[in-house]
């Protein structure tokens, strides 16, 4: 049973700002939002939220009292403005602004993105190929879509799909106006330029039949955003039809086609159950098939390459292994082993091509790449130079490609386009990004430190800084994790952050549980009841980097985002004495209230991520790290706090609330900080490249200034 909640006071004059005075006789005062009563009752507890009023969207006083705290943090962040925007135009000037994409075989055509300087948006476009279907970049553009054209008039806008049908005639893509991840769907005619008008709304993931005449997509509830329907529409006659329909409030679905485009699969999704269902591509008004009916605790999704299902399994294999089955008859009494599995190796997913097979691993924290020859069925590793790294399949559509592409980089090491000979493991470099004003990587070091946490695991940091950096807890460290959903954070090139390393700053990324980077078993040590893992390790992390004198408690400065930012609250109440400064980025730290309200986006399919708090034993331990009920009368570090007013991940009053709740306790004096975009923005901020780097430059500015860096 849900709680009951009730009002117990109105919502008239819930904000309080103090009477502006001249700026030479008083420092900024912070807004002061009043309390107004709210009872829930939970587990027969009487639970008063006296801010709950701040959830409240379309009442103007919540609006005001956002408004105020953004004025707020203006005043507070005034003196910044110079160093934010030199910082702003630094960052901008090792940019590359006019840019264009590695171009990608799909049929008869190119496809690639370009830049222009001044331009907020990608531009999408295609060439034909050239004589035996070599790139030829003398052939006639033709743009696909112009983002900064269909962006003309609006504040925000959001690409989703993009998919061209198989007779390369027609756009297939969705837009988002509003930050909400609301994205609406249309077809574009290539020949004619002609948009249609939308074809459906609040879609999540679309794909084309083979005939080029019918697709099929996938679209969300309107008021939890579970994707839960299927739908398919004969562009040529008729209605959309509903095909399926996901009832089980655990799991999501979405829709895709096989690399091969032989089949449309439609995947079921909870956090620890999978279900796959399959349609030949060619007979779209057929009924799909489920390979194997869900099974609590089985995962499985499937690849098909000639005449044969692919299909990664965690069953007795926590890991997942590989096996094959016929497309015919693919269930299990027919599977045989592909790969085997392995504890200490992560299988993350598969790509099939005519004659050969890749298959993505990860170990140590580190991803890997295996090639089979489907002739021969022998394997080869795919190599990398440096021994902190990361890479990703970068997507090869054509299904008799000979090369496989990925993207490489490290910490000091550019994003890298590389086409790796499929039958000799021969690696190409196509395109490195460019790094303008001299970047020289030999002036960087990158390493892998192993964390001993207090119950004897070892966490994985990886850590980058400028050579010279003294190692005597004078330097400041950065230091930045997320560790939630199974989400492994990659040591990835990040040009903002050279500003950081050319100031002496350390960058460290901890690779904590909850994510992925040491297997399957390193989320399950950190969700569920095993949730305070992520957050111990964490600061487990943070006194071992002060114990080796990477750093002091006063040069120490963290940053998280969204499950991220729950981790940064629930940090900085465990250990407030532990960091100088800390930016929590659209957090999740409302916890209890959130994962209470099962009509909220996100919260049920939640369940078994957090764990239902609908019962006892599960509700304890949540409160029990919850950053929101939580915070306590004492001394906090330096506090920003960012998010969007439109955020449909994690609601604005989250933040609003934590901020309003924290300040009427904190007993220091240093700055808690409110930054709210009201204008469209979504759960990554604002959606052109310009407005997010000047964003991105506002909270590097903050966070050096608290370890006095200004220049």
């Amino acid at each position: 049973m849900f709680p009951c909640s009730f009002r117990l006071a109105g919502l008239a004059a819930l904000v309080s700002v103090a009477p502006a005075l001249p700026a030479q006789t008083q420092p900024p005062v912070p807004p002061v939002a009043k309390q107004a009563d709210y009872i829930s009752f939970w587990h027969g507890e009487k639970v008063n939220d006296s801010w709950f009023w701040l959830r409240d969207k379309a009442n103007p006083e919540v609006v005001g009292y956002l408004n105020a705290e953004n004025a707020y943090t203006d005043s507070m962040t005034a003196d910044l403005k110079p160093f934010s925007e030199a910082l702003y135009q630094e960052m901008l000037g090792r940019i590359k602004q006019t840019d264009l994409s590695v171009p990608v075989r799909r049929r008869g055509y190119y496809y690639y993105a370009r830049t222009e300087e001044g331009k907020q948006y990608p531009i999408q476009c295609r060439r034909k190929a050239g004589e035996g279907g070599a790139y030829n970049p003398g052939a006639a553009e033709e743009v696909l879509l112009d983002q900064n054209e269909l962006a003309k008039g609006l504040k925000f806008l959001g690409l989703g799909d993009l998919v061209v049908s198989d007779d390369d005639r027609t756009l297939l893509f969705s837009t988002d106006t509003t930050g909400f991840r609301q994205y609406k769907l249309f077809t574009k005619d290539l020949a004619t330029g002609r948009v249609s008008a939308p074809l459906a709304e609040r879609v999540t993931s679309c794909t084309w039949a083979a005939d080029s005449r019918h697709i099929f997509f996938v679209t969300e509830d309107d008021v939890t955003k579970r994707s839960d329907r299927l739908w398919r529409l004969d562009l040529q006659a008729g209605k959309p039809e509903l095909v399926f329909q996901e009832k089980d409030e655990l799991y999501r679905i979405g829709v895709g086609r096989t690399k091969d485009r032989k089949y449309l699969v439609v995947e079921s999704q909870s956090t620890d159950t999978w279900e796959t269902r399959y349609l030949l591509a060619s007979q779209p008004k057929d009924a799909f098939r489920v390979l194997l009916p869900r099974e609590k605790g089985h995962k499985y999704d499937l690849e098909h390459r000639e005449g044969t299902f692919y299909i990664r399994t965690n069953r007795d294999a926590k890991n997942f292994r590989l096996v094959t089955a016929p497309a015919a008859t693919p269930d299990p009494k027919h599977w045989k082993t592909f790969v085997a599995h392995r504890p200490d190796v992560l299988i993350e997913g598969i790509e099939t091509f005519r004659d050969f097979v890749v298959v993505a691993e990860k170990s140590q924290a580190l991803s890997r790449f295996r090639i089979q020859d489907a002739k021969t069925g022998g394997w080869r590793d795919v190599t990398f130079p440096e021994s902190v790294y990361s890479a990703f399949p970068a997507g090869t559509p054509e299904y008799t490609s000979t090369t496989f592409r990925f993207t490489y980089q490290s910490m000091v090491t550019p994003s890298s386009v590389y086409d790796c000979d499929l039958a000799t493991g021969k690696q190409t470099l196509l395109k490195q990004t460019e790094v303008l004003g001299g970047y020289d990587k030999s002036q960087y070091v990158t390493e892998r430190l192993w964390a001993p946490a207090r119950d004897g695991v070892k966490v994985p940091l990886s850590v980058v800084y400028r050579k010279g950096v003294k190692r005597d807890g004078s330097a400041p460290v950065y230091l930045y994790a997320y560790g939630s959903y199974g989400l492994g954070m990659s040591p990835t090139f990040n040009i903002p952050r050279l500003s950081l390393l050319d100031r002496g700053v350390v960058y460290v990324l901890a690779h904590i549980r909850g994510g992925n980077e040491l297997g399957e078993g390193w989320h399950d040590d950190g969700m569920l009841m095993k949730k305070m893992n992520t957050f111990t390790d964490f600061i487990d992390s943070a006194e071992f980097l002060v114990k080796e004198k990477w750093t002091a408690k006063e040069r120490l400065v963290i940053e998280g985002g969204s499950a991220g930012g729950l981790l940064m609250g629930a940090v900085t109440n465990l250990r407030p004495d532990l960091f100088k400064a800390v930016h929590s980025a659209v957090p999740f730290v409302d916890v209890m209230n959130t994962m209470m309200d099962a009509s909220l986006p996100l919260t049920v399919g939640e369940y078994l991520e957090w764990g239902n708090p609908n019962e006892k034993a599960a509700f304890d331990y949540m409160r029990a790290y919850s950053p929101y009920d939580n915070l306590a009368k004492k001394a906090y570090p330096a506090i920003l706090v960012t998010t969007s007013f439109n955020d449909s991940q994690v609601m604005y009053w989250e933040p609003a609330k934590y901020i309003a709740k924290l300040r009427s306790l904190k007993t220091d004096s240093n700055p808690l900080l409110l930054k709210i975009k009201m204008d469209p923005a979504g759960h990554g901020g604002a959606s052109g490249r310009y407005d997010a780097l000047k964003d991105r430059a506002f909270e590097l500015a903050w966070m050096l200034a608290q370890v006095g860096i200004s220049k």
